[in-house]
């Protein structure tokens, strides 16, 4: 904004003595202060919906500096207000992710000690009732599989198509017409047959054991914990 500084002393021409030329108020000089006041009066913001160039600042302790982060209205607010709400939304201990950039969240939004969390881990909320989730800070799991204890059924067939033996046939006998008796071996064969037996048994699995193999959907982002 321009500020009016007056060109001509106009008061100090009354202590002139009469006829001093420089006694008389002249038209160029009217000009030129009316041409001030008009510029500098042109480059002041209106009181009704004004709009401002440049860097314009408010003192301290004005209005917009004491704002809660509760005030919808539209009354001005600093950067030191900025800060504040930034800081209420972020205080220590709380985690910020972004899906693009790792800068350090103390240069993106200017405050805070922050430290790289979770690294290839999940976040999950704390459940008071199971001990596992009970305590804030608490870590575990593991990303490769493991065989939970099971059992399988295993399914038998047997088939047997039948089979026969054979024998030999061994007798005494005394001959009749000789006065020695004897014994007499009536010639055989024997048939030996496998027993045509078959045992299919089918077993049935499921589930694998792999590393990787038990991860949930995930997404990967840049994630940090505000210390301080």
């Amino acid at each position: 904004m321009t500020d009016y500084t007056k060109a001509t002393n106009f008061a100090s021409k009354d202590s002139l003595s009469s006829g001093n030329s420089l006694k008389i108020v002249k038209g160029t000089e009217i000009d030129t202060e009316f041409n001030s006041i008009a510029t500098a009066v042109a480059t002041k913001a209106d009181l009704s919906g004004p709009t401002f160039t440049g860097t314009p600042t408010l003192p301290t302790g004005t209005i917009g500096v004491t704002q809660s982060s509760s005030d919808s209205s539209t009354k001005l607010a600093t950067t030191a207000f900025v800060q504040a709400v930034l800081q209420a939304l972020y205080p220590v201990g709380s985690i910020y992710s972004n899906a693009t950039s790792s800068t350090n969240p103390a240069t993106l939004i200017g405050f805070g000690t922050w430290t790289a969390f979770g690294a290839g881990k999940v976040m999950v909320g704390l459940d008071s009732g199971d001990a596992t989730f009970s305590t804030v800070g608490n870590t575990g799991g593991s990303k490769d599989a493991i065989v939970v204890s099971h059992t399988h059924t295993a399914t038998s067939t047997v088939t047997d198509p039948g089979h026969t033996h054979s024998g030999s046939v061994s007798s005494n006998n005394r001959n009749a017409g000789t006065s020695n008796g004897g014994s007499v071996q009536d010639p055989a064969s024997i048939g030996i047959a496998t027993t045509g037996i078959t045992v299919a048994t089918s077993l049935s699995t499921t589930g694998s054991s792999a590393t990787n193999a038990n991860l949930m959907p995930y997404v990967v982002v840049y994630c940090w914990k505000r210390t301080a």
